[in-house]
């Protein structure tokens, strides 16, 4: 009998085949206690099993084929970083010490406490990523049990039987998570997608997903117990829908959606290098996320046209202590600018705050117990004024890089004048201490993210101090609707089409335009096409998302004509269903 699972919608397109189940990925955990005498040999099997996993994950890298995603790399690198990190094996070798506990019951102890971190955190993205640790710890789990190379249940060896056992046959992946460091196998494999119980929009297996162009659900909660290993599947990408054993009329329909899909690729890959311009000749800038320098190879791959949000945070996360010093940051944004070959590079100082992995435990706890909100604490913007001397230090790093290119500084969750005053007075102080040094640096545009409901309303007083704005949706219409969408029992509420979001988006486009300013939007809105026109009509023309969603925006901003696209957006505005009120208003068609 058919049925169909529901989950998340993180990369496109149509994938059938048959399913191969990997078992949960938890490993199971030894718990006994060592003697003083054993501590030490502890300590040291503790040593070999990281430095083990460390070199499986080196070969991993040294053996990506070429066409590989840059994203896949920077994961696997990631993954190395964590291993390395005083905050996971350094913390596990004091619970050995201090507690005598074996190896794997102090990294299971260790790991309860960084999830609780990342549970505490306000940040989608930062949160999602407690996905990484859980897998780099699995690693080491599996390598102190000698079972080293079956991380998630799938091995080279693994990837053999499933081709023997598929025949010519199609397969997709049915797990609990995917980790990215196993990602590669869908290079390697006949698998041409997956589903997966756990995830989200912005965990690091849909990242790597988009990149890669491999119709993926994640968050779907039943369907390792719901779907057997053998049952021929459809997942559609597009809509998060997982059918299993799916009846012959629908399997059809499914395959001719696939040769359409891939058809429509291929015109879309065609884009890439296309000028994005409208029918009536408005010019629209659609330009990348990244995280890492090495994405921007990929960025400017797809078509971008400049680096519109660099998250600049990735090299604070996971670092127990020193933050990384100026020359540390000084290489990672130069490397970008670099890579971009003179188009712009936007560098969003660091976007994390005291719920951040950034301070100690007990601090962690100090602010559970009194039933803080760390939305509303100290994060982004509030933080670095807090630690002037690192802020100071990523303002110079980040001035250094622009003798190599045009770079503009992002400065997030801006939301008080006096907060304006305090950040451009530590821009005076690091020119000032970089040009006593006589280190170059050159002209840089200074903007604010408009992420929270008082900088839109506020939007022409800091339009009076800003070159540019860039708006954070995702913030923006947390903040405004006061829904966490992360939390189950809210999320349904949070919803872009809101029409207080809509009324803050466009004043603060509107204003930017009246004074002369750039304005771009860099949250999910961005690379969202049900979004594109409507983001025309209210005058935007600065687009930046992730790099695999350009070609796709591409297509609608060259299809659009932004003059009949202003005269649907009054009644939108008005509405209180403005979505519906879109559709109504859009042309009808032959």
């Amino acid at each position: 009998m058919s049925i169909q699972v529901f989950g998340i919608p993180v990369s496109r397109g149509v994938a059938i085949g048959r399913a191969v189940m990997v078992a949960s990925s938890r490993v199971d955990v030894a718990h006994y206690f060592v003697g003083a005498e054993r501590i030490e040999a502890e300590i040291d099997r503790l040593h070999e099993a990281r430095n083990a996993v460390s070199a499986e994950l080196e070969g991993l890298k040294r053996e990506l084929p070429p066409e590989a995603p840059h994203e896949l790399a920077a994961l696997l690198d990631v993954h190395v970083m964590l291993l390395h990190d005083e905050s996971l094996v350094g913390a596990a070798k004091v619970w050995i010490r201090d507690r005598h506990y074996n190896a794997e019951w102090a990294l299971s102890a260790q790991l309860e406490v960084l999830a609780r971190q990342f549970d505490e955190m306000d940040d989608v993205y930062l949160r999602e990523r407690k996905a990484d640790v859980e897998q780099v710890v699995e690693r080491l789990l599996r390598e102190l049990a000698g079972q080293a190379g079956a991380v998630s249940g799938l091995s080279a060896g693994g990837a053999q039987a499933v081709r023997d056992f598929a025949g010519e046959d199609p397969l997709v992946l049915v797990a609990n998570d995917v980790a990215p460091a196993d990602m590669m196998q869908f290079k390697r494999s006949v698998f041409t997608g997956f589903v997966t119980d756990v995830g989200g929009r912005t965990s690091h297996t849909a990242i790597v997903a988009r990149s890669m162009d491999i119709p993926a659900v994640v968050g779907a909660r039943e369907a390792s117990r719901l779907i057997r290993q053998d049952d021929w599947l459809v997942i559609d990408g597009d809509a998060g829908v997982v059918i299993v054993d799916p009846s012959p009329i629908v399997l059809e329909e499914y395959r001719f959606r696939q040769r359409q899909s891939e058809l429509e690729r291929a015109r879309l890959n065609r884009l890439r290098h296309t000028p994005a311009v409208t029918l009536d000749g408005q010019v629209v800038e659609l330009m990348a996320n990244i995280e890492l320098p090495a994405d921007a190879a990929g960025a400017l791959e797809a078509g971008a046209v400049g680096v519109g949000l660099f998250r600049s945070e990735f090299l604070f996360m996971n670092r127990e202590g020193a933050l990384p010093d100026e020359e540390e940051q000084f290489e990672a944004y130069r490397d970008a600018v670099l890579a971009l070959q003179g188009l712009p590079v936007t560098i969003r100082t660091v976007d994390i705050g005291a719920d951040k992995p950034l301070e100690r435990l007990s601090q962690q706890e100090l602010r559970h117990e009194h039933g803080l909100n760390p939305a509303l604490g100290l994060r982004a913007i509030r933080w670095s004024l807090a630690e002037p001397g690192m802020f100071r230090q990523q303002l110079r790093a980040i001035l250094r890089s622009s003798a190599y290119g045009k770079v503009r500084i992002l400065i997030p969750m801006v939301a008080q004048m006096g907060e304006v005053k305090m950040i451009f007075d530590a821009l005076d102080r690091a020119r000032q201490q970089l040009f006593d040094a006589g280190r170059p640096f050159g002209q840089v545009d200074i903007g604010a993210m408009i992420e929270v409901p008082a900088a839109a309303m506020l939007i022409n007083r800091f339009l009076q101090h800003f070159d540019f704005v860039s708006v954070g949706t995702n913030d923006l219409i947390q903040y405004t609707l006061a829904v966490d969408r992360a939390d189950e029992a809210v999320a349904h509420l949070y919803d872009p089409w809101h029409p207080a979001v809509l009324q803050l988006l466009q004043q603060t486009i509107a204003a930017a335009a009246a004074r002369g300013r750039d304005v771009c939007v860099c949250g999910e809105m961005a690379g969202d096409p049900a979004f594109t026109e409507l983001l025309l009509a209210m005058g935007l023309r600065s687009f930046s998302m992730h790099p695999a969603r350009i070609s796709t925006i591409k297509q609608r901003v060259l299809r659009a004509d932004t003059r009949l696209l202003r005269s649907r957006l009054p009644g939108v505005l008005a509405s209180d269903n403005p979505a519906q009120a879109w559709q109504q208003a859009a042309p009808s068609r032959p």
